[in-house]
């Protein structure tokens, strides 16, 4: 690729060990590709299936007014969801603000007080922990509303304790919820058989228990989704993964239809749930953003996968590590100081197609215990389907890079990262 290469040290100044070390990575995981690609092609048929099915035409894009009523489009997009998810019925909006609020609606909505919430895989993401009353006083959390919770840690190869769920269980115990995604957790992520064995496990000692997943950053990395393993309930974003960096906001909840009424009762207002909502004319982008969703999830996991092999061949922890199955587009590196999580981000800012020229800093982000710092020039603002990296600045100071709606662009962010890190002298490895 001399075309290339030529174009990165002239144009952008990439120094030509950085690119050697990257050429190298890319050598040693191709024939990972070649499986990524599969996944692609058979979720990209499966999505244009959907859309065939429920017979999508020029009218489902119109703007409605008011109340929403009998909005075609509105229900269009969510049939679709339903297919694509194999589930009886969804909610999909752009009203829903982010994932954190989407998995909030989806507690709120089918737990009482009384209840008790199970997270099976460890602690949730740091957004929830407000939502669910781990820290945080009067807000309206599932605490302040008389809904206990527990926690089941994993297992040291970062499975879901099966065993330690089971014996967890209650009689009070109303949902068991897994987060597929690391978050800011050193750990792989949660397949959707691991998924489905938990589901199963948890449906043998009562079926009444709702299994619900966060399936945000998740979708499209198999061929099958958590609720074709057994999860009654899965909640996630459409400004990671489904929308494909089109939708411009929103998120979903997908699931059996009972539940899917009561999260609607919470999205609005007992009595009114799906039937009303304005989709303020973003149903064109949001279908169209999922139809490309499986490609450009593809290029996110393949960047990931060449993120870890790079750094895992400079001699840096990774996780997951290069070989091991993949069920989120997280990419997680340890590299032990500020300085180096600060500067990693400064060099996937500035392989941004926007804002390049911005430095991020360090701040106190609204729903984190620790300062973060964010890189992330998109499109859409906030779009972790587009490339992006962010840190807790905590010890070990771990760094989580993410996103790139081609590969070509996730590529980059690696090589930006790389050179950041070696221009300022603490590069381990080169």
């Amino acid at each position: 690729m001399k075309y290339t290469d030529n174009l990165l040290t002239d144009e952008f100044g990439i120094h030509p060990r950085v690119l050697s070390v990257v050429k190298e990575a890319e050598g040693e995981i191709s024939s990972y590709f070649e499986e990524l690609d599969d996944i692609a092609a058979c979720n990209q048929y499966k999505v244009l299936s959907a859309l065939q099915k429920n017979r999508i035409a020029d009218k489902h894009f119109s703007w409605y007014t008011g109340y929403g009523y009998d909005d075609p489009g509105r229900e269009a997009v969510e049939n679709v969801y339903s297919d694509v998810f194999h589930t009886e019925a969804a909610l999909v909006r752009p009203t829903i603000v982010n994932g954190t609020h989407a998995l909030s609606i989806a507690l709120m909505g089918v737990l009482r007080p009384g209840d008790e919430l199970i997270y099976c895989s460890g602690g949730p993401y740091d957004t929830l922990e407000e939502v669910i009353g781990i820290r945080g006083e009067d807000k309206g959390s599932l605490k302040d509303y008389g809904i206990t919770y527990k926690q089941v840690e994993l297992l040291e190869d970062g499975s879901i304790d099966i065993e330690g769920l089971k014996k967890a269980i209650s009689s009070k115990t109303k949902m068991v919820a897994a987060q597929r995604s690391t978050g800011y957790g050193w750990r792989k992520s949660i397949t959707v058989n691991q998924i489905g064995a938990a589901a199963k496990a948890v449906h043998e000692i009562n079926p009444d228990i709702v299994f619900m997943t966060d399936n945000c950053y998740g979708e499209f990395l198999d061929i099958k989704e958590p609720t074709d393993a057994g999860a009654d309930i899965i909640a996630g974003s459409l400004i990671k993964n489904p929308g494909g960096g089109l939708a411009l906001s929103g998120g979903y909840v997908c699931g059996r239809r009972d539940l899917i009424e009561k999260v609607s009762y919470r999205m609005t207002c007992p009595g009114i749930g799906g039937e009303c909502g304005l989709t303020f004319g973003q149903t064109r982008s949001i279908l169209q953003g999922l139809f490309i969703a499986p490609k450009v999830v593809n290029g996110a996991v393949k960047g990931a996968a060449l993120c870890g092999k790079v750094y895992e061949l400079l001699g840096y922890e990774v996780c997951p590590k290069a070989g091991d199955e993949r069920s989120d587009i997280i990419q997680a590196v340890r590299l032990g100081t500020p300085e180096a999580v600060v500067a990693f981000c400064e060099g996937i800012q500035a392989a941004a197609p926007v804002d390049a020229h911005v430095t991020p800093v360090p701040w106190a982000m609204p729903g984190y215990e620790s300062d973060v710092v964010m890189a992330a020039g998109a499109f859409v603002q906030g779009s972790s389907i587009e490339l992006s990296a962010d840190a807790p600045v905590r010890e070990p100071y771990n760094v989580y890079f993410q996103g790139g709606l081609t590969y070509e662009h996730s590529k980059f962010g690696v090589l930006k990262s790389l050179d950041q890190l070696y221009k300022k002298g603490i590069l381990k490895g080169i």
